[in-house]
Formats: structure tokens, C-alpha cells, sequence
């Protein structure tokens, strides 16, 4: 009678709860958006070191942080 007993407490012990960090689910679960937040960072650094002071070549105006097109003027009309 005394073997059912020791296989009970195997069961129990087999399922007794890990501390949170210690399970792999909420690793696996937080990879993601901290995968998306570490390439969030890394393309707005490389945005600001290679082109944050670009120049404008296209014909566009900057004026403060508002870049306009100045409108294009139509050729005059043939009489």
C-alpha cells in the first residue's frame, strides 16, 4: 500500500508551479515586440546619423520643419 503513495507525490512534485521567470512561455512571448522595439531603435538611429541633415534636391522649399513644392508655373498660352 505504501507504493500508490510515493507515485501521488511524484505527481505533486511534477506539478508544482515554477517562479514566472523561470517558465519559457513569457520569454517566447515577450521576443516579439521586444524584437520590434530594439529595430524601432536601431532605424531611428540610423536615420538621424545618415540623413538628418539631407539636403533638399528635388526643388522643394523648407521652410522650419515644413518642406512645400513651390507650384509650377504653366507656360503662357499661344494665341
Amino acid at each position: 500500500m505504501t507504493q500508490p503513495q510515493a507515485s501521488d507525490n511524484q505527481r505533486q512534485d511534477s506539478h508544482e508551479s515554477k517562479p514566472w521567470w523561470r517558465e519559457p512561455w513569457p520569454w517566447i512571448l515577450m521576443a516579439g515586440p521586444a524584437a520590434a522595439i530594439i529595430g524601432c531603435a536601431i532605424t531611428i538611429v540610423l536615420a538621424l546619423q545618415n540623413f538628418g541633415d539631407q539636403a533638399i534636391t528635388d526643388g522643394g522649399v523648407k521652410r522650419g520643419l515644413v518642406v512645400t513644392k513651390p507650384a509650377a508655373v504653366a507656360p503662357p498660352a499661344k494665341r
